[in-house]
């Protein structure tokens, strides 16, 4: 398993307790969704291992976790900081205007005003603000990720529909 085939659960925090459970911070929107879990990619030297879970108990967006072959404190000490992943395939289907950021790198942005601006380059997830890059006219053009703004995702067509404020693109593309 490769990690572009993978979305990132969370990273161990710290060891918990001297049993050899780990106590995990979880970078998912319903912590609780993940309770059942089986088995987990743990990222070891920039490869992924399986790890196979015994036991797993959740609260808020905290996981305290017994990994099957994980015995005592010092093997749970030794994965503190690594990043837990799982299979993309795992991730719920969303509908309508949903989308996870990682599927709508190279959908063409379409404006209401403008047309066709470009592929979606990237998205930067900012504590204030979320946002998809597109290159328009050789400039690189930030657009908030917002209800008001993103109209439409059409997955078939690869397509997101944007109706961008008044001026947006003039602050990009000023000469």
């Amino acid at each position: 398993m490769d990690v572009d085939q993978c979305y990132q659960l969370g990273h161990v925090i710290k060891a918990h307790g001297v049993k050899g459970e780990v106590g995990i911070l979880l970078d998912v929107d319903v912590p609780a969704n993940y309770k059942n879990l089986e088995s987990v990619f743990v990222e070891i030297n920039q490869k992924l291992v399986p790890f196979f879970i015994n036991s797993i108990s959740i609260k808020n967006n905290k996981a305290v976790v017994k990994f099957e072959d994980v015995e005592g404190i010092e093997q749970a000490e030794a994965l503190k900081g690594c990043l837990l992943y799982l299979p993309l395939d795992l991730l719920p289907e969303l509908k309508g205007n949903q989308f996870y950021y990682h599927e709508i790198i190279n959908f063409e942005v379409i404006d209401a005003k403008h047309g066709k601006l470009g592929p979606v380059a990237n998205v930067y997830a900012l504590p204030n603000q979320d946002l998809l890059t597109v290159n328009y006219r050789q400039n690189e053009v930030l657009i908030p990720i917002k209800d008001e703004i993103i109209t439409a995702v059409d997955r078939d067509a690869r397509e997101i529909h944007v109706n961008l404020p008044e001026g947006l693109l003039d602050v990009y593309i000023q000469e």
